[in-house]
């Protein structure tokens, strides 16, 4: 009789890619925003942020930068996020080429890691889309605390990342 030990198995599997970000990236440079692209002018920068059309960023992914080596006050991108808060379904201070990551980042912190205590639990390591290696050092470094043990791969196939030692061994 045949036996499938890993269908039988107590593991956990996590998926990343399920952590990847919905809706398109969209950039947002502020030097648009700046006079000569160089200085931004409080009264000019507040008028530009209010007329500028916020609706078009409805359900997109936000990417706040600035290309240019103008200095940007603090209170400049917490303007940019309260207008565009209502519409964007995320903003973040990055490059659009960092979103991704970033994102990964926001919901892998977000991550109820209790949730985990005492499994054992297999990190996907196919995907379709491109899951940031910061992703698979984020969780490891999050559920390293809580869990039994933490693998890589498929259930079937899997290479050990970390195993919670032994109370009363030494740890190598």
């Amino acid at each position: 009789m045949l036996v499938n030990r890993v269908a039988n198995s107590r593991l956990t599997t996590i998926d990343l890619e399920s952590f990847f970000p919905e809706g398109a990236v969209v950039p947002f440079d502020l030097k648009n925003y700046l006079f000569m692209e160089l200085i931004l002018k409080e009264q000019d920068f507040r008028e530009a942020l209010k007329n500028h059309d916020w609706a078009q960023y409805q359900d997109k992914n936000l990417a706040v930068f600035c290309s240019t080596d103008a200095i940007i006050p603090m209170w400049a991108y917490m303007l940019v996020a309260t207008y565009a808060a209502p519409y964007a379904a995320d903003v973040s201070l990055c490059k659009p080429e960092e979103f991704i990551e970033t994102a990964f980042l926001k919901k892998l912190n977000a991550l109820d890691i209790q949730a985990f205590t005492g499994e054992r639990i297999v990190v996907k390591g196919c995907s379709d889309k491109p899951v940031p290696a910061a992703a698979y050092l984020e969780i490891t470094r999050r559920l390293q605390p809580v869990v039994q043990s933490i693998m890589f791969g498929e259930p079937c196939s899997t290479v050990p990342v970390y195993k919670k030692p032994v109370k009363g061994t030494i740890v190598e």
